[in-house]
């Protein structure tokens, strides 16, 4: 196992640094796709180890290698409105080949179809409630079964629905982790109704848009990107691509008893860095020196608590507890710096959003997704940091944040030149805001922090030690931070459900 887990950190940090590095590289330039072949680089060296599965990892590396191959022979730059749906293209194309592979799986879906059509009342009654804000903040493409997310509601059709178990978790896999198309449960209902549409005609709307990215996921998905404007490249031929350079390693995993939600969903998550974190809005947003800081500095708390603690890990869940764990208490402490911390985040990030409802009645069904992601990650943070102050006490020393029982070296934040001088980036005298100014642009985009090319390689590695276990959805509570400070929507909540 001690190799595995050496294994996965080099893995996980070469896919953070290669991104990072060329973020630092190229910031305030112009993006072009070659850019990201560093990433690919990385990405190539991923490798199974002992028991891990060959198919899972072929279908993370093909999926890569397609992604940056297609894209480069499509496009020469993605623009920043486009490259949030690069990463939306693959689950789609992966569902229609499960279709024509397995007859059986497709009739299960049809099956699920026919169930969401008559689920009327639950689909009108949650996208009422996202349209109005009712469950604050929430994730419309989170990883757990989170109160208004896409996979709740799904997973709630599925219990009413008879087919196999494995079909059902297949078909929730593909709509958390997995991204079966770009649609977010809800939006064509608040829109239909902003329009002027009845509350009846709006759910028949709504429902039919569900059952369009199940019976014919390409074809809604290209449907989607007609709809706002998608110019970039053709994306209707990167799915036609996509499809032949994939259909092998899908079959392969397919023979080799991968689990269909493990097949839904690594292809999907591993492409992102491709056009969406190495990309011209991730430049632009970097060419602050401070949040380019706050990025290199979690990095290094990442990579250092990590390689300090390979020798007492055991399990491959613990690389993942820690290096999430380590980035949160980097970037709870972070917020502390400037005399802020996460409560207070929490509070002023759910009363805006609750403003922002009443702003926005049309607001994307995903707008506030990433606040979610910044909102847990600093609450969790904050609970790891919290603990290691009062551990200390009047002790002289450095804080010490412990994940699992693992110390958290957070040394590299005031080792960072930029995040140590402050008042180089303000009025000198009263530069007592400027980190956290930096970390609200982040809470907007905290991928890299969270950090996504971290926990996809990792998540990578463990399904390829479980790969007839269903990865995703989490099926756990994730302790919303929302959730546990301001609104009470816990009842409303999956996990103790999902199928």
């Amino acid at each position: 196992m001690q190799e595995i887990v050496k294994k996965m950190i080099t893995e996980a940090m070469a896919a953070q640094h290669a991104d990072v590095n060329q973020i630092k590289k190229k910031r305030g330039q112009k993006f072009v796709i070659n850019d990201t072949r560093a990433y690919v680089d990385a990405v190539k060296e991923m490798k199974p180890a002992g028991s891990q599965n060959k198919a899972v990892f072929a279908l993370h590396k093909d999926s890569v290698n397609a992604h940056y191959t297609i894209l480069k022979n499509l496009t020469t730059t993605i623009r920043p409105e486009d490259d949030p749906y690069v990463e939306h293209y693959q689950t789609p194309v992966i569902m229609e080949i499960l279709y024509d592979e397995d007859p059986a799986f497709k009739k299960s879906v049809d099956t699920f179809v026919k169930a969401v059509g008559k689920a009327e009342a639950l689909i009108g009654k949650e996208s009422a409630r996202r349209y109005a804000g009712f469950y604050g903040p929430t994730c419309v493409v989170d990883f757990a079964l989170i109160p208004g997310s896409s996979s709740n509601i799904v997973n709630r059709i599925l219990k009413t629905t008879k087919i196999p178990v494995a079909h059902k978790q297949a078909i929730l896999a593909a709509k958390s982790w997995g991204m079966n198309t770009s649609y977010g449960i809800g939006d064509v209902f608040a829109h239909a109704v902003e329009s002027g549409a009845t509350l009846a005609d709006a759910v028949k709307k709504e429902v039919a848009m569900i059952q369009s990215i199940y019976e014919t996921p390409v074809a809604a998905q290209a449907k989607l990107m007609d709809s706002v404007g998608q110019s970039s490249f053709d994306c209707r031929k990167y799915m036609k691509d996509y499809r032949t350079k994939m259909t092998g390693a899908v079959k392969a995993a397919i023979d080799d008893d991968v689990h269909y939600g493990n097949i839904v969903t690594v292809p999907a998550y591993c492409v992102g860095d491709i056009a969406h974190h190495i990309a011209q809005s991730t430049y632009n947003m970097c060419k602050d020196d401070v949040i380019m800081a706050v990025i290199e500095s979690v990095t290094e708390v990442m990579d250092k608590t990590l390689h300090a603690a390979l020798p007492k890990i055991k399990t491959e869940n613990e690389v993942l507890s820690l290096a999430t764990g380590a980035s949160a208490s980097a970037a709870e402490y972070l917020l502390e710096l400037d005399g802020f911390n996460a409560i207070m985040v929490v509070d002023m990030l759910t009363k805006r959003y609750h403003n922002y409802v009443q702003l926005y009645p049309k607001r994307g069904a995903a707008v506030e997704l990433h606040n979610c992601d910044f909102m847990d990650m600093v609450y969790r943070g904050w609970k790891l940091v919290d603990k290691a102050r009062r551990m200390q006490a009047g002790t002289p020393g450095a804080l010490t944040p412990k994940v699992g029982g693992f110390n958290v070296d957070l040394s590299p934040i005031l080792k960072n030149d930029v995040i140590a001088n402050p008042q180089r980036y303000a009025y000198p005298a009263c530069a007592m805001t400027v980190r956290f100014s930096a970390m609200m642009r982040l809470a907007d985009y905290p991928c890299l922090l969270t950090s996504e090319p971290v926990t996809a390689t990792l998540m990578t590695n463990i399904i390829a030690l479980n790969k007839t276990v269903a990865a995703a959805p989490a099926r756990i509570c994730k302790d919303c931070a929302s959730a546990a400070l301001m609104d009470f929507r816990h009842c409303s909540c999956q996990w103790k459900e999902a199928v």
